[in-house]
């Protein structure tokens, strides 16, 4: 097996240093011991199976109710917004609990919360700022990911094995983008709004189910520093990491000007493509296809010498596929830029965690990927600015200009980002 490079924190005083580890191939982690990799893994499908199942089913309910652009955009802003407002906070906080108890919390609270929705859809009393209102609660379980679930699967694979284990849960996330969206589509228009959410809360039981059976256990600091304070050194600890500043600032771009692009799917897919509901969930699972092709690609084949290559590759890729998906009026067409979209945001989505994990000292990654957590949260930004663009000029429209801007913005950060 060939050594690989990847950052060493023990020694020298707590910087850096490379040292040749052997790369973790994908069939080293079927091996017994890393069981509970498999387990958490499992979680994280769970999760981002019923995030997109509900993101379709709830984007296209609220724009049939309002016929609004914006409160749709809305919906998902408000899914991120926890991330910016608390996400450093989480990641402090994280290194004081004990991190398995805190995902089954989790996951039981968002089950609960669909279980809800569910009721009040059954009985016809759901309305619109009942899923404002559950959008935002999700989203609180979903700012918990980096700094619990993802730290977990870290410190049960080792360094070494961490790009081959962030492939395997991007690969995960993006097929949960292939399966959310057509089963919310094909849901919503046979069983109704309620069934989705019923569904939701029948995913969430095997997720607790798979959370119960993790073995691993975290062992935390005797004396914990106050949270604010451990903020405080994550945030120097960021500052003076010119590669750490590189790699938010691109994530910070993907987050306001690429992803949100995602809430316009349905409005382009109804509007400009003339879909209904399980046309929009089939159209919206194509990207969740490409992104999946592109983590299993990642996992076989990805070196860690190709892992700043992958992720601002992948950005770029992201933005420009969005915006032929935006301009092009012909269902195919706009199938395939949606695909190619899903293989650049692989790179992206693969490499973010992964790059901000290794760079981080062991004792710190929680709070680190809390300030992750706060990059990424800075998507309700482009959410509110792509929502009210789009009601002004048009959803097409609004989401092509956004991807302009973004390619503009990467390329006004190259010297920031060039130190990954």
């Amino acid at each position: 097996m060939k050594p690989t490079a990847v950052l060493d924190w023990s020694g020298l005083g707590g910087k850096p240093y490379l040292s040749a580890v052997a790369a973790s191939p994908v069939r080293n982690l079927w091996r017994a011991e890393y069981a509970d990799f498999w387990r958490l893994w499992s979680v994280g499908l769970v999760v981002f199976v019923v995030r997109w199942l509900e993101t379709v089913a709830v984007g296209v309910v609220v724009y049939q109710r309002t016929n609004s652009a914006f409160l749709v955009s809305m919906m998902t802003m408000l899914r991120l917004l926890p991330m910016g407002l608390l996400g450093a906070f989480l990641g402090a906080w994280a290194e004081r609990v004990e991190r398995r108890t805190t995902l089954i919390a989790v996951v039981l609270m968002m089950g609960a919360n669909s279980g809800v929705l569910a009721v009040l859809a059954y009985t016809g009393h759901l309305e619109v700022w009942h899923l404002a209102l559950s959008s935002f609660i999700n989203g609180l379980g979903w700012a918990t990911d980096n700094p619990v679930r993802r730290v977990m699967i870290g410190e049960v694979v080792g360094a070494s094995a961490m790009g081959t284990a962030m492939s395997l849960d991007a690969g995960a996330n993006n097929a949960s983008r292939m399966i959310g969206p057509t089963i919310g589509g094909l849901v919503l228009a046979n069983v109704g709004i309620e069934g989705a959410f019923a569904l939701s809360v029948l995913l969430y039981g095997l997720a607790v189910i798979s959370a119960a059976r993790v073995r691993y256990r975290d062992r935390r600091a005797a004396n914990p520093a106050a949270v604010l304070a451990r903020i405080a050194e994550g945030l120097r600890l960021v500052r003076g990491d010119r590669g750490l500043i590189g790699t938010l600032t691109v994530t910070v771009i993907y987050n306001v000007f690429a992803w949100p692009f995602t809430a316009m799917i349905p409005v382009i897919g109804r509007d400009r493509l003339g879909l209904g509901p399980e046309g929009v969930g089939v159209i919206a699972s194509l990207d969740g296809i490409g992104a999946f092709a592109g983590a299993v690609v990642l996992a076989m084949l990805l070196k860690p010498t190709w892992y700043a290559r992958a992720y601002l590759g992948g950005v770029t890729s992201y933005m420009v596929m969005l915006i032929v998906f935006a301009m092009v009026p012909y269902t195919p067409v706009a199938g395939i830029a949606l695909f190619l979209t899903g293989l650049g945001g692989a790179g992206f989505s693969t490499m973010q965690a992964t790059l901000v994990y290794l760079a981080s000292p062991p004792e710190m990654r929680s709070r680190i990927l809390g300030v992750l957590s706060v990059c990424i949260g800075t998507g309700p930004i482009g959410f509110v600015w792509l929502g009210l663009l789009a009601d002004a000029i048009g959803a097409h429209w609004a989401t092509a200009l956004n991807g302009a801007v973004g390619l503009l913005a990467m390329l006004l950060t190259r010297k920031l980002w060039r130190a990954i």
